[in-house]
């Protein structure tokens, strides 16, 4: 394929190492921690940390695939060029592109309007006001540059990470007192007597299926690291850079999603916590806790999760465009000044913004996890084609188990959604 069609087409390398960490993990954070993890919460009850344990080897053996694809074949497309490559299927690849972009731009309204809620739940703000306004915010960051995302995005996470740490300090007693409630989860301990009792069910085998349905959901607190290979074409030293931040992001995102949610778990409050719209708000509050800081620290986490969302789907129109893929040239022209796609940026965001004040995207945002499990499936597929083929001496070499293992367990759940969804659908 010709990545240089045009003259235009070369994205300015400006992004290392740690700023592409600090990129990574704010945007698995994002919503992840701040958000869903209520949800998970009020599915697995006593049994959320060993929820996100699952759903961690979903996510650290897809995301070790990304990892080596990513050092193989360090461009724009990620999974559109890693599918073509393996297989020699144009198709295939062009349709991987297109769903991601699809994927991508309803994650980002979706995370822009659960945005809009979170402020709600403490500022008077109109949505309609509110969305315009972040949405030409982050457009405005991403065709400013990839540099300044990044910078963007490593304040906000630090501020996020201190925000986590100023709940696990607050949680610190329920942290202690987790191990028994985990225990007792699993039918190895005392039953404690608590509202919990109406959240997860008394036999083991109710609380084991509960365990399975939190661990589907919590898969998709992951999801992000997958954003990070659109930014190969923006990294410096990206065949060993890019493999290291995403592994330093999955274990910084790790730690603090099973300490969360073991603090969380520890507090005995499942049912008060799951319902709130801002969880861990109302966690550090039933401990005494002003819940403000959390919440303010909570938006510029969450704002995080939109603009990778709107750089991964707009570098994806950009390589599309440029690959002739079915987009138009003009998505494939670089801004000389700000080294960004501008064109493919702005159409990302008027998407964003139609999306978010228009159409109602519960329905569409379970089809953005659909579409993603299907992309990580392939992308492991394609790493056992190629690992079959050859082994480059300058890119990572994870063991051949890894994407096997990737390819099974993301399947694993895909079919759990697709179950989960039917029983939801047919109730």
């Amino acid at each position: 394929m010709d990545k240089r069609k045009h003259q235009d087409t070369q994205l300015k390398r400006s992004v290392g190492l740690w700023q592409l960490v600090f990129y990574g993990s704010g945007t698995i954070l994002g919503a992840g921690i701040f958000v869903v993890i209520g949800e998970v919460l009020g599915e697995a009850g006593r049994l959320t940390p060993l929820a996100y344990g699952l759903a961690a080897i979903v996510a650290i053996t897809s995301a070790l695939s990304f990892a080596e694809m990513g050092a193989r074949i360090p461009t724009a497309g990620g999974p559109i060029d890693y599918l073509e490559c393996a297989f020699n299927l144009r198709w295939l690849g062009s349709g991987a592109g297109w769903a991601l972009i699809v994927a991508n731009t309803v994650s980002a309204a979706t995370i822009v309007t659960g945005f809009v809620a979170y402020l709600n739940s403490f500022a008077s703000v109109p949505d309609w006001i509110a969305t315009v306004v972040l949405v030409f915010a982050l457009g405005g960051v991403a065709i400013a540059g990839m540099k300044q995302s990044a910078w963007l995005m490593t304040l906000t996470t630090i501020i996020g990470i201190a925000a986590l740490l100023a709940v696990l300090w607050a949680l610190r007693s329920a942290l202690v007192a987790a191990p028994a409630e985990i225990l007792a989860g699993l039918g190895l301990g005392p039953v404690a007597t608590s509202e919990t009792d109406s959240v997860v069910g008394s036999s083991t085998a109710g609380g084991f299926g509960m365990l399975f349905a939190g661990a589907i959901l919590a898969v998709y607190s992951f999801i992000g690291f997958g954003d990070m290979v659109q930014t190969a074409e923006e990294v410096r030293d990206v065949k060993r850079a890019l493999p290291r931040a995403m592994m330093i992001s999955l274990a910084i995102v790790f730690a603090f999603y099973i300490l969360i949610a073991m603090s969380l778990v520890g507090t005995g409050q499942f049912e008060t916590i799951a319902q709130a719209s801002a969880p861990l708000v109302k966690a550090v509050q039933l401990y005494g806790w002003p819940g403000l800081p959390i919440a303010i620290a909570s938006l510029f986490v969450i704002v995080n999760g939109a603009l990778t969302q709107i750089i991964a789907a707009s570098r994806l129109l950009f390589d599309i465009s440029r690959d002739d893929r079915g987009a138009p040239d003009i998505f494939a022209r670089i801004n000389a000044k700000t080294g960004t796609p501008i064109p493919a940026t702005l159409v990302i965001a008027g998407t964003v913004l139609t999306l978010a004040l228009l159409v109602p995207l519960k329905p569409l945002a379970e089809m953005t996890s659909f579409a993603i499990l299907i992309v990580f499936v392939g992308v492991n597929l394609s790493l056992i084609r190629m690992k079959r083929d050859s082994q480059p001496d300058d890119v990572p070499n994870i063991y051949f188990w890894v994407p096997v293992v990737g390819a099974i367990v993301a399947t694993a759940a895909l079919v759990g959604q697709i179950v989960q969804f039917a029983v939801g659908g047919s109730g």
